[in-house]
C-alpha cells in the first residue's frame, strides 16, 4: 500500500507547529512527512526587531530546526523552494536535481515586502526580515554612528523607520533602549540622534486602541521619538526619504516595516490570491485545491464575510499549524475534518526592554511594564509549545 506524502515548505510559525503536530499525532510508517526551508533554523520573527536595534544578539531569535524535529519522523531538507507544480504535485528545489513530489502539500513560505509602489524602497531601504537582514541593519547603523566623529554630518546618525505597524512601533521602541548606549560608545550626545517614524494611515498602530495607541506615542515622543503620521514616504533615496508633498529627511539608514504580501511562488503556482494572499476555506485549504494547505503570512482567514481579515501574525500562524496537525491526521485516518477557528489570546507591542501595550483577550488594556511581563511569558510559551521546557531554558530571554 502507497504511503501518502505531505510536503511541508516553510519551518516559519505555521510550518513548524504542523510538523510537530503531525510528527507527535502519526503512528510510525502512516505517511512520509517532509519539511524544506531555506535555512538550517527557524527565526522567531517577533523578536528580529532587538537584534536589529542591537538590544539583543541575533543568536536569541533563532532556534535550530534540528532541535525540534525527530529525524525519524520528519525528514528535513535544507534548500530554497523556486517552484510548485500543482497540476503535476512537484515542487522544485534549487540545489536538489529531482523535484519532490507529494500527495498533501502545506504552503507555509511566509511573506515578501509590500512597497506600495515607493520609488527606490528596495534599493535603498533596510528590511527586518531574517536573520541576515536584521545584522546588516545593526552593523550599518553602528558603522554611520562610528563615522560621526570625523564628518559630523547629522544625517550619520538619523535613522528613519518606515510603518508605525507593530514591527515598526516595537523596532523604534528598541531605538529608544539602544541609543544612549550606542552614543555613550561613540562619544556622540544623545540629544543629536534623530529617530523619527513615518506612518502613511491617520495613526499609529492602525486599527488598535486609541488609549493604548496614546500610551505608546507619548511615551516614545518623551524619548525623542518624531512622528510623521498620514504622512506617505514618495521615495526613498540613497540619502534618506522625500515625502508627499516634497519634504526631505536626509538619513543614512532607512528600515521598512510597512506591511508585507504574500510570498510570489504561490500566484506563480496559478493560485487565486488577493495581494499574494490565499482567502482559504475553512480547512486552510486553497480554492480549487482539495489537497494544498495555505497558512500563515500567505494565508487569508476571515472572522465573517463583511469583516476585514485577520492580519497576518506569529499567533495566528501558530494556531493555524497546530489545527493542520491535527486535520490533517483526520484526513488520511478518513475522519471528519474540523474547520478552523482563530481565537485570539491577545494582542501585545513592545516599545522597548521595560515597557509594552497590550490587550489580554477581548478588552483587558495593558500598559507598562505589566504589559512587558505578559508579552515575554507569550514568547516563552510558543517556545514551550516547540520544545518544552529545555527550549524554555536554552533560548528563553527572562
Amino acid at each position: 500500500m502507497k504511503v501518502p506524502k505531505i510536503l511541508i515548505l516553510g519551518a516559519g510559525y505555521g510550518g513548524l507547529m504542523t510538523a510537530k503536530g503531525l510528527q507527535k499525532h502519526l503512528r510510525p510508517g502512516e505517511a512520509e512527512v517532509t519539511l524544506v526551508n531555506q535555512n538550517s533554523y527557524h527565526y522567531i520573527t517577533t523578536k528580529l526587531h532587538e537584534p536589529a536595534a542591537g538590544t539583543s544578539h541575533h543568536d536569541h531569535a533563532r532556534l535550530s530546526i534540528s532541535s525540534v524535529i525527530h529525524p525519524h519522523r520528519v525528514n528535513f531538507i535544507q534548500d530554497q523552494v523556486t517552484s510548485i507544480d500543482t497540476e503535476a504535485k512537484k515542487v522544485t528545489l534549487a540545489e536538489h536535481k529531482e523535484p519532490l513530489t507529494y500527495d498533501y502539500l502545506v504552503i507555509g513560505l511566509g511573506s515578501a515586502p509590500e512597497t506600495f509602489g515607493i520609488k527606490g524602497l528596495l534599493e535603498n531601504a533596510f528590511f527586518i526580515r531574517s536573520i541576515d537582514s536584521v545584522r546588516m541593519i545593526r552593523e550599518h547603523m553602528e558603522y554611520m554612528f562610528s563615522q560621526y566623529a570625523a564628518e559630523k554630518k547629522d544625517e550619520l546618525i538619523t535613522i528613519v523607520v518606515g510603518g508605525a505597524g507593530f514591527t515598526g512601533i516595537e523596532y523604534v521602541g528598541e531605538l529608544v533602549d539602544r541609543m544612549p548606549e550606542l552614543c555613550r560608545e561613540y562619544d556622540i550626545p544623545l540629544e543629536k540622534v534623530r529617530l523619527v517614524n513615518i506612518e502613511a494611515a491617520p495613526s499609529v498602530l492602525p486599527g488598535f486602541d486609541p488609549e493604548l495607541v496614546e500610551y505608546a506615542t507619548t511615551y516614545l515622543k518623551s524619548k525623542g521619538v518624531e512622528f510623521h503620521i498620514n504622512t506617505p514616504i514618495a521615495e526613498c533615496t540613497p540619502e534618506g526619504v522625500i515625502l508627499k508633498g516634497g519634504e526631505e529627511i536626509k538619513a543614512s539608514t532607512v528600515v521598512w516595516t510597512g506591511g508585507v504580501r504574500g510570498n510570489k511562488l504561490v500566484e506563480d503556482a496559478g493560485i487565486e490570491t488577493m495581494r499574494g494572499r490565499v482567502k482559504v476555506d475553512g480547512q486552510l485549504r486553497a480554492p480549487g485545491h482539495e489537497n494544498i494547505f495555505i497558512i500563515g503570512d500567505s494565508s487569508l482567514v476571515f472572522p465573517s464575510e463583511n469583516e476585514r481579515p485577520y492580519p497576518p501574525t506569529a499567533q495566528i500562524a501558530t494556531q493555524q499549524g497546530q489545527f493542520l496537525g491535527k486535520n490533517l491526521v483526520n484526513l488520511l485516518r478518513g475522519s471528519q475534518m474540523e474547520t478552523f477557528a482563530y481565537h485570539q489570546k491577545g494582542v501585545f507591542a513592545s516599545l522597548g526592554r521595560k515597557e509594552a501595550i497590550g490587550i489580554l483577550g477581548k478588552n483587558s488594556k495593558m500598559f507598562g511594564f505589566k504589559a512587558s511581563f505578559i508579552k515575554r511569558i507569550t514568547e516563552l510559551r510558543w517556545l514551550y509549545l516547540l520544545g518544552g521546557i529545555s527550549l524554555v531554558l536554552r533560548k528563553g530571554k527572562f
